[in-house]
């Protein structure tokens, strides 16, 4: 796995394009989860998955005045696994296995739906009197054929266990899968790799080879 801290020049096309290690600009498609708009990326017509992920949602950054807030209502989930991971704002999970548990920023939901659960997702009762912003990505994630029909699960990691690093301009959190020698003790069913990067102007982040 190559190192990420690269501090080669930058890549130009020269023609105000992407550079070439760009596979494809996705646009996103607006869709509706129980009332809260979300920008869906995957599927696309030009790539329907990418690893283990079949759908990404990004909501927000959104403002919920006072009074307002998520309201996604009880629904099944079958033969496939979410990740959950916030920027800014909470939002509260309850599930029929009996989970109450708040997301917030740099933690991590992991839910295994296999042979059936049905969750909710709600804006804490504070925040919806006081009001929030909420910035946060949900992750769909295909199962292997032979889990599909695996008891359903849930688990939730705080921020300070996923491995961080800050140097050379570049802040990198591991959600799931391992780069730069630090690996997420988030527990997956195939590999992946799914980090945050934060990069500073003129800083190079180059991605590890042979990971989608």
């Amino acid at each position: 796995m190559s190192d990420v801290f690269n501090h080669g020049p930058h890549r130009e096309t020269g023609n105000g394009g992407p550079c070439s290690a760009i596979r494809a600009i996705i646009p996103a498609l607006e869709k509706d989860l129980g009332g809260v708009a979300v920008r869906r990326l995957l599927p696309a017509d030009t790539l329907k998955s990418l690893g283990p992920f079949v759908f990404f949602d990004h909501l927000g950054p959104t403002y919920f005045p006072p009074g307002t807030g998520i309201d996604v209502r009880p629904h099944p989930h079958i033969g496939l696994a979410t990740v959950t991971y916030l920027f800014e704002g909470e939002i509260l999970h309850r599930d029929n296995l009996g989970n109450v548990q708040p997301i917030r920023p740099a933690e991590i939901n992991w839910m295994t739906a296999g042979r059936g659960i049905v969750h909710s997702e709600r804006t804490p009762p504070a925040l919806r009197e006081s009001g929030q912003v909420v910035h946060a990505l949900q992750l769909w994630v295909a199962l292997p054929e032979e889990l599909e029909e695996t008891n359903p699960s849930f688990s939730h990691y705080d921020a300070h266990q996923l491995p961080t690093i800050d140097r050379d301009g570049i802040a990198l959190r591991i959600l799931l899968g391992e780069a730069v020698g630090m690996s997420s003790p988030v527990k997956t069913c195939s590999p992946t790799l799914y980090f945050e990067a934060r990069i500073e102007k003129g800083a190079v982040l180059a991605l590890p080879d042979g990971v989608e």
